[in-house]
């Protein structure tokens, strides 16, 4: 698969296009993840960018460091922390974290994207597709009128084969919109990638893929505990 990074910088800006209009009360208000209101999505998309900033500066120095040196209760005191700020302030940090995440990159060379990172698939190339997922996945989380049919069918498939790893033995799904198939299963689930997709990452489809829809299994685990992408 190519390097999502064009697409990752398309969905920077749209999410900055999402929440431009965005009131201090709509920011405080929940968002589709419990406990969470969209001020705390918001924060996390902001600092998730600085985090990988770090890693990725870092990796091209050759040097190997955490995205958080407090590692998991870093991440959460800082997503508290920022949560119940204004929506000018959530604007203003996700625009500085992001710009300076996508001048990270733009230093990086054909062959830099195999340079080893603290995370999960232990490559650069890795934390831009990471990126990719955190941000489309929780544009939907933040409840403003971006649901999964905005999935591109790159990325539908992309998150399917990173989610895949959920589905229960003896379960195959089907694409109807593109004929693809994952996984080799007697059980067939089908439906259009993007509500396949939606499915997998315990996102409400735009419609209920069809089969009989088993309990899914966790989030595919990190190999360390630096950040999570899934649900938070």
């Amino acid at each position: 698969m190519r390097l999502p990074l064009h697409a990752v910088l398309e969905g920077h800006q749209y999410l900055r296009h999402a929440i431009a209009t965005l009131t201090d009360e709509q920011v405080a208000a929940p968002s589709l993840l419990p406990g969470w209101t969209r001020g705390h999505v918001l924060a996390h998309l902001a600092d998730n960018a600085r985090a990988f900033a770090r890693v990725s500066a870092h990796a091209l120095r050759g040097e190997l460091v955490d995205a958080y040196d407090g590692g998991q209760a870093e991440r959460d005191a800082i997503i508290e922390g920022l949560a119940g700020d204004g929506s000018e302030e959530h604007r203003a940090r996700l625009a500085r974290h992001s710009a300076a995440l996508e001048a990270v990159w733009s230093q990086a060379g054909e062959a830099d994207w195999d340079r080893p990172v603290r995370f999960r698939n232990g490559d650069l190339a890795g934390i831009v597709r990471m990126r990719w997922r955190e941000v489309w996945i929780h544009l939907v989380d933040l409840d403003i009128g971006v649901g999964p049919e905005r999935w591109s069918a790159e990325f539908s498939g992309h998150a399917i084969e990173f989610l895949l790893p959920r589905l229960p033995e003896g379960f195959a799904l089907r694409a109807t919109d593109g004929d693809r198939t994952w996984s080799t299963g007697a059980v067939e689930i089908t439906g259009r990638a993007h509500d396949l997709a939606a499915w997998l990452a315990g996102r409400t489809p735009e419609r209920t893929p069809n089969g009989p829809l088993p309990d899914l299994g966790p989030w595919p685990p990190h190999p360390t505990p630096l950040v999570s992408d899934n649900g938070r």
